[in-house]
């Protein structure tokens, strides 16, 4: 029973962190920009939010500034990248150790905890009915997390599919080929950073909002958690296909992410260990195409060699 209801748990908690995962695809794989603000616009969301709701503001209305703090904090390393001509990882970190201060500003104190107020989950949840093991508080975490997942994935391949989002994409792969077109890359650089670090704080928000607070903390470790989301997900449906499938797997990734962890928790695992365990496996998950690759090629080399020799016999 402990294993089911903590299986329900990271299911809602895949989901949303999903949603931050889709953001890290966005400059990871799209743009092929190794941005590391991530640990710091996350919980810039999850800050926003938590004090806008301690304000008495809608807690819709704050996941909506928290997309908007996402944006100026994408914005910063684009312009850490594109005008002071700082490389990626680096811009990264400058925005990432800046913005630690800023979250500080913005919450007065390192923890805000929201469990007297009211969050978008807490309503719902006040107004669904108990389903016998599906309790309300994880039903209402799946209800809007998907809501807002098809959501982010709707606009998302509508943008992809734009021109400027084609030219966002054509940028990761070739932005030599994209300057001769008479395309800003920095443009474009900016604007993709922009909205990943935009979905990156949306999920901050509705994170901060289940967990029922925010910590000036909780972003640490989310760009290593966002990409055995992605890597997991593409091990499963591969790197091939439609961009909507691609998006699709994304999430899947999390959520299978989310109950891997939640297994090996329940199997004994000591949490200090769980970071060591992720980065594990981070780098199995990604080893494990090279080595399909690899076998691959030489199970070819294998085949192409024993036809040769069929033929040199022949002859």
């Amino acid at each position: 029973m402990a294993l089911l209801f903590s299986l329900e748990g990271a299911i809602g908690q895949g989901i949303l962190w999903g949603i931050m995962a889709l953001g890290v695809y966005i400059t990871f794989r799209l743009l092929d920009f190794a941005d590391l603000t991530v640990d710091g616009s996350f919980a810039t969301g999850a800050a926003v939010s938590a004090a806008l709701i301690m304000m008495g503001v809608n807690p819709y209305v704050t996941v909506f500034v928290a997309l908007l703090s996402g944006f100026a904090a994408g914005a910063v390393t684009g312009f850490f990248n594109t005008v002071c001509k700082i490389p990626p990882i680096l811009a990264g970190i400058l925005s990432q150790i800046g913005l630690y201060s800023i979250n500080l500003m913005i919450m007065g104190k390192s923890n805000i905890p929201l469990l007297n107020s009211g969050t978008m989950f807490s309503n719902l949840t006040d107004v669904l009915p108990n389903l016998g093991w599906i309790t309300p508080n994880y039903l209402s975490v799946i209800c809007i997390g998907v809501l807002f997942v098809i959501l982010v994935i709707a606009l998302s391949y509508w943008f992809f599919g734009t021109e400027l989002g084609a030219s966002i994409r054509a940028t990761g792969n070739n932005a030599n080929m994209v300057r001769a077109n008479g395309v800003s890359t920095n443009m474009t650089t900016m604007v993709a950073l922009m909205l990943s670090n935009g979905l990156i704080a949306m999920s901050g928000a509705l994170v901060c909002q289940q967990q029922g607070y925010a910590d000036v903390k909780m972003g640490i470790g989310a760009i290593v958690m966002a990409l055995a989301s992605i890597v997991i997900g593409e091990t499963i449906f591969g790197r091939k296909g439609g961009y909507l499938r691609r998006l699709i797997s994304i999430v899947v990734g999390s959520i299978l992410y989310r109950i891997i962890v939640s297994v090996v928790l329940q199997l004994g695992l000591n949490p200090d260990n769980l970071k060591l365990f992720t980065a594990l496996l981070v780098a199995i998950a990604l080893s494990i195409p090279v080595l399909l690759e690899h076998s691959s090629q030489k199970s070819a080399y294998k085949k192409l060699t024993e036809a040769v020799e069929s033929v040199e016999e022949k002859f």
